[in-house]
Order: structure tokens, then sequence, then C-alpha cells
């Protein structure tokens, strides 16, 4: 399923919880994500970044260096929690009894994918596409108001069903997409306790698997998951390739300030010209110290990350698939600032 689309599914499912239940997921960490509400795609720069990925390395190989996303990107750009309890644990080989136990849903023998059809026409997302000469936000409007109508309205086993549902969905879907249409079981022994769910450092295992998915193939020319966490970290870090529009200063987690321009070219004269950016990009312009200025009022999730930037410990495993252990707490992922000769 395409990115975009994702989003607008996860996004009208949030807007439909009862505010009970939006509050639950704000007290999870969450909250800020769906603040964003939603930006353009642009693949054309996110190719651009993944052609300069250098698997060896785990890093973007440009010119003047190697430069990497960092513990205080994801939680600046975000605003995921990067601190609590490692997401670690470990696949079944069948997930059948598990999902059928908390989410009601069939999972055939032997499998760890809920299918995805099911798993939104559980949250009322029945009709998933959107309508000749519909608008993004009726098509938005339209989603939510028939999926409210399926959500228990009060807290209770059904609630609690609706809101693990809709967890596997943005979890599966959002955060940590994989290319394919059904959505993994992975996470789920981590949502059987809804109230543990706040406590598990979601961001650092999201920056994680940004690296997993960057780094699975030399040809791979897009990246799975929630899309505006590269495209603003280049408009941070790199002006030239900024490619959208600074429309909302001010306001956090950074990525609701942005929106991506449309760009009408050729997908392979964008590309083109964004290469050329990079490779004709003064080592000097580059911004290394992206968020001096920036305060932490209002944005608790910071205040309470901060002890974990700027660390240099490696990242030490990003197997999210084979085993689901993103196996540390603190990472370190800070900018190579040496240019090449």
């Amino acid at each position: 399923m395409r990115a975009r689309v994702s989003w607008t599914l996860v996004l009208a499912a949030f807007l439909a919880l009862p505010p009970f239940q939006q509050e639950r997921v704000d007290e999870m960490g969450f909250g800020q994500v769906f603040r964003i509400e939603r930006m353009r795609v642009d693949p054309a720069l996110t190719q651009a970044l993944c052609s300069r990925w250098d698997t060896e390395g785990s890093a973007f190989a440009f010119p003047w260096g190697h430069m990497i996303p960092s513990l205080e990107d994801v939680s600046r750009i975000t605003g995921h929690r990067v601190y609590g309890r490692a997401v670690s644990g470990y696949t079944y080989p069948c997930y059948h009894d598990l999902a059928e136990q908390l989410l009601d849903l069939p999972v055939e023998r032997r499998s760890s994918l809920v299918p995805r059809v099911a798993l939104q026409e559980s949250l009322g997302l029945f009709e998933a596409g959107k309508n000749t000469g519909e608008t993004e936000d009726e098509y938005l409007e339209r989603l939510a108001r028939v999926s409210r109508r399926e959500l228990a309205s009060e807290p209770g086993p059904q609630a609690d069903l609706d809101l693990r549902l809709f967890l596997v969905l943005f979890l599966g879907r959002l955060l940590f997409a994989t290319r394919g249409d059904a959505v993994h079981c992975r996470f789920l022994p981590l949502l059987a306790d809804l109230g543990e769910v706040g406590g598990y450092a979601w961001g650092a295992a999201f920056l994680a698997h940004q690296f997993d998915g960057l780094s699975a193939s030399e040809r791979q020319t897009s990246s799975s998951g929630f899309y505006p966490f590269l495209q603003v970290w280049a408009y941070l870090h790199l002006p030239p390739l900024r490619r959208g529009e600074l429309t909302q200063p001010g306001l956090v987690p950074i990525a609701r300030r942005w929106d991506s321009r449309r760009d009408t070219r050729h997908l392979a004269d964008q590309l083109e010209h964004l290469q050329e950016a990079i490779d004709s990009y003064p080592y000097l312009d580059v911004v290394w110290q992206p968020y001096l200025g920036e305060g932490d009022e209002g944005q608790p999730w910071l205040v309470q990350a901060r002890p974990y930037f700027g660390r240099s410990e490696k990242l030490a495993s990003t197997s999210l698939d084979a085993g689901m252990s993103v196996g540390v707490q603190v990472w370190t992922l800070t900018p190579d600032k040496r240019p090449r000769g």
C-alpha cells in the first residue's frame, strides 16, 4: 500500500476514536505524530537519499562525509519518545492464538501476518478507496465518520479491543511499515497489557527500523514507514534539498511546520536535479546543528529524552523481523563531520 494512503487511513482511524481513547494514545507517547496531520510524499527526495545510503557504513555517504539521523532528530521531528524500555522480544512461529485472543482476528496457522483488509474493516474502514472528485479533506472526513460508528464510545473490553486494533494498524502500516499488504504481528505481545505500552522507547525502535529498511537492499529506491521523517530531516540538514514550504513556523513536533511542494516534472528529471544539488553542495553550508535556539517548552518528551542525545555508542541491532530485538536503549547516531579529501 502506498505510504500516503496508509497515513490517511491511520489518521482517519485516530480521528474516529472517542476522546478518552485519544487521551490513551497520547499517554502512550503516540499523540504528537497525529498532530502532524498530513504531508505530501516526495518520492524523488526519498530516492535521492536512499541512493546515497552506504550499507556497509550504515550512513548516508555524501561528498563531504557521512551523516545519519539521530535520536534527537526522531524526537524533535516526530515527537516520538526515545527513552524507556527497549522494544525487544522474540517472534513466535505462529500468532494464530494470540491474534484471536487480543484482536479477535483470523491469522493463518504458521503465519505472523494479519490480513490488512480484515484489520481495516474491524475499525470500520470498509470503503478505503477515494471517490472520484473527492478532496483529501473530504476523503479523510468520510473515513473518520464511518469508522466512528463501529467503535466503542465508552471504556470497557470492547474499547480495549478497538485500541489494540488501532495500535496494530498504526505500528504495522505506519511507524514500522514494510513492503507488502499484510500487517506483521511482531509487536502484538507488547500490546497485551495496554497500561505498559507507553513505557517502551518506540522512537528508538523507529530509528532502528529506518536503518534496517535503508540497509535492506542496495537496489532499494524508497523507504517504507513514516515518510515525513526523512523528508524533514533533509530539509533541516540540507537546505538545497528543501522541497517543502515552511507554512507553520514554531509548531512542534517540527514535522508539523512543513508541507511539500508538488513537482510536476518527470521523476527522472527530479532525481537528476537532486543528485546534482547533492554533488555540488558546499560542505560549509551543511547544517550540522539544526536545533540551535530550539527550546523544550511544552515538549516533555524532549526534556526527558535530552540525556540520550549525543551519545557515541553504535547501533547494536536493527533486526526487527528476525527477532524483534533492537537490543539497545541508547544509540549514537551523530554526523561524521570530517570532510573527504
